[in-house]
This record gives structure tokens, C-alpha cells and sequence, in this order.
């Protein structure tokens, strides 16, 4: 039932997978759920109508990345991103912790100032600390909010991942602090501690002592094999409450999703659909399809006969070969396009399947497919 607060609902389940949805004041949130990515508040080359009409009910942001450009004055003159860039559904916004990691050449990490950054568009000296990142997410006007935490890269360092269990904690602490209370929005934690178990367990059980609205998965998709990431998704999210979302971040490919919701995994994010589309790589139900191979040059079918976007089926294989032989930046923005569609197919054949307890015969056909 359709509330003005937060909320998470669990319908039902098939073995671990999970049937929910998400309420908020902007929306509904079927869940499992995937999320395009707008770093800089953009999915890049798709129109926000567009993504509309994909069935996209939430895209995710970037506090690093907004608060460098356009800037959080900015933002606030439009009352936050959704009037920005004039999108009317929820927004999770990343907290900045992932560039902790990515940037780390820029940065040095200091647990009672937060992450000293250079700026990679002027190299000016930057501070996110725990208190900044919430007081950003709150300006961008975000729907669900992230804690700032240190995501480390892959590693088997216990040491290294139990002081990134110890950071993340001390900051989960503070951005609560900081976000306060307010029904309409959610504050998710972030747990860490790699591929080990009983650092895994460690972290959950801090995070669940603090109290969030949900709990992402965090420290995955870092360049770990998929069976190690399902293998740890395996061990540890029965000790995730059951009556909160659980997100795994930067994830992934269908395969990655299909795994992950195996293991009781609901909200997904990554920029998989868009960076394909501009290399010319397309997600279907056969697989995938690299349109810059010649055997497309003369195929007049389109991508998915069975697409009810008019702006998709109504273009070729060939012509959408052509294009990017061409190098036209419509090839990138129509496969975009057509990959986000596909994703959001995928999610929705998942949840029906889900609710008609056939999901492992649907994880049995589709698991290996887009892994060729």
C-alpha cells in the first residue's frame, strides 16, 4: 500500500529471493530492483522522458561528483536534482565513499576528518567527512541516502578490511547523527569486510546495532571472481534484517543480478547498460550482441521485436551498425536505451517469477547466458 513515508514492504519469497517494494513520497520501488546510474545527474545519453518509459521507477547520483560540479548552491536554487535535471521519481544518491576507493591517489583518509580529496577537475583540497556527505545528499534532495564509508580496494589484508569495518563504522555513526530523523527519507548502511565471513558478520551486526532503513552490500564488484561474491552474498545475508531493502552496490551484469537475488539480494545499480551502449554492445534475451560485427551490416530485424518503446523497434540492426561504423552518437544513445529497457525487463520477468515461486527455473536458463 502506497505511503507518503519510507517504507519496505516483503511480499513473498521463492527460497531466498525476495518479492518486495519500496514506498516513498515520490513513488513505488518494485523490488528486486535495478537502479541506472546518473553520476552527474545524467544517465548518459537518455532523456529523463525516456527512462520513463523503460519502467525505471529509481535512478542513483553522486555526492562526490554533484558536489563538485554543478555544485551544491546550485542544486539548492532548484530545491535538488530531481527539478535539475527534472526527474520526478526517487533518487539514491551514493555518499562518495566508491571514490574514497577509485580516487585513492587523490585522497588520504583521516577517521576523525573524513576523506581529503584534490579535485580531479582543478586539484582544489577537498573535505567529505561523514557530516559533509549527508549535508550534500540532503541538499541534492536525495530519496534514500547513503552513510559515508571507506570501501577498500580488493584485498585478502584482514588488516586492512577490519580497519575499513572500524571507518566505515565510526562514520555509519555520524551520518546518522547528522541525517536525523525524517520519515520520508531513508538512511542506508554500508557494511564491508571483503570476502571473509566472519568480518562480513562483524560489520552487519555493528551497522544493524546503529539502526538504517536498509543495507547495502558494499566492497563487492571490486574486481573479486563472481563465485566469490556469490559465495559471500551466500553466507551472510541471513544475518541482514529481514524487514529492511538490502543493495548490492556496483552491480552488475544480468548474470551478477540473477546470482544476487538467488541469495536475497533486492536493489542494483550500475552503469553496465549506458557504457555497453556506447561501445556498441547490446543486452538481449539471446544474449549479448555486439552490433559493430559485420553480420549485421545487411539485418533488418531490430533488437526486440517484442519492445513497445516506438523509438526502438522501429530501428534495424543494420541501421544501428551503420551508426556506430559511423561513429553517430545516436548508435550509443539508442543501445543505452534499448539496454535499460532490457534491464528493466529482466527485473520484471524476475519478480514475476518470484511471485510465481518459478524463479529457479528461471535462474537455470538465464545464468550462464550473458556470461558467453
Amino acid at each position: 500500500m502506497y505511503t507518503s513515508d519510507f517504507s519496505f514492504e516483503l511480499i513473498t519469497q521463492d527460497d531466498k529471493a525476495r518479492l518486495g517494494k519500496i514506498n516513498t513520497p515520490r513513488g513505488e520501488i518494485d523490488t528486486p530492483a535495478f537502479m541506472p546510474v546518473g553520476t552527474l545527474g545524467t544517465v548518459k545519453g537518455v532523456y529523463t522522458d525516456d527512462l520513463l518509459k523503460t519502467n525505471t521507477h529509481i535512478i542513483l547520483g553522486n555526492t562526490y561528483h554533484l558536489m563538485l560540479r554543478p555544485g551544491i548552491e546550485n542544486l539548492k536554487k532548484f530545491g535538488g536534482l530531481h527539478k535539475f535535471m527534472n526527474w520526478n521519481k526517487p533518487i539514491l544518491t551514493d555518499s562518495g565513499g566508491y571514490q574514497i576507493m577509485s580516487l585513492s591517489n587523490l585522497n588520504k583518509i583521516d577517521l576523525k576528518i573524513g576523506a581529503v580529496f584534490k579535485s580531479h577537475i582543478d586539484g582544489k583540497k577537498i573535505i567529505l567527512s561523514p557530516e559533509k556527505s549527508i549535508q550534500v545528499q540532503k541538499a541534492i534532495n536525495s530519496d534514500i541516502l547513503m552513510v559515508l564509508d571507506e570501501c577498500p580496494k580488493l584485498t585478502k589484508d584482514k588488516k586492512v578490511l577490519s580497519n575499513a569495518i572500524h571507518v566505515s563504522t565510526e562514520w555509519a555513526k555520524r551520518s546518522k547523527t547528522e541525517f536525523g530523523k525524517n520519515k520520508k527519507k531513508a538512511l542506508f548502511g554500508i557494511t564491508q569486510g571483503g570476502l571473509f565471513k566472519d568480518l562480513r558478520i562483524e560489520s552487519i551486526t555493528k551497522l544493524v546495532e546503529i539502526g538504517f532503513d536498509g543495507y547495502a552490500m558494499g566492497g563487492l564488484a571490486v574486481g573479486e571472481k563472481q563465485i566469490d561474491m556469490f559465495k559471500i552474498l551466500n553466507e551472510t545475508t541471513e544475518f541482514l534484517p529481514t524487514n529492511k531493502p538490502r543493495y548490492l552496490m556496483g552491480v552488475g551484469t544480468p548474470s551478477d543480478i540473477l546470482g544476487a537475488v538467488k541469495e536475497g539480494i533486492d536493489m542494483f545499480d550500475c552503469v553496465l547498460p549506458t557504457r555497453s551502449g556506447r561501445t556498441g554492445l547490446a543486452f538481449t534475451w539471446e544474449g549479448k550482441i555486439n552490433l559493430k560485427n559485420s553480420k549485421y551490416k545487411q539485418d533488418k530485424s531490430p533488437l526486440d521485436p517484442n519492445c513497445d518503446i516506438r523509438e526502438l523497434n522501429k530501428y534495424s540492426k543494420s541501421y544501428l551498425n551503420h551508426l556506430i561504423k559511423s561513429d553517430e552518437m545516436l548508435a550509443s544513445m539508442l543501445i543505452s536505451l534499448h539496454n535499460i529497457y532490457f534491464y528493466q525487463q529482466f527485473m520484471l520477468e524476475i519478480r514475476k517469477n518470484i511471485k510465481n515461486k518459478t524463479f529457479k527455473k528461471f535462474y537455470k536458463k538465464y545464468i550462464n547466458l550473458f556470461e558467453k
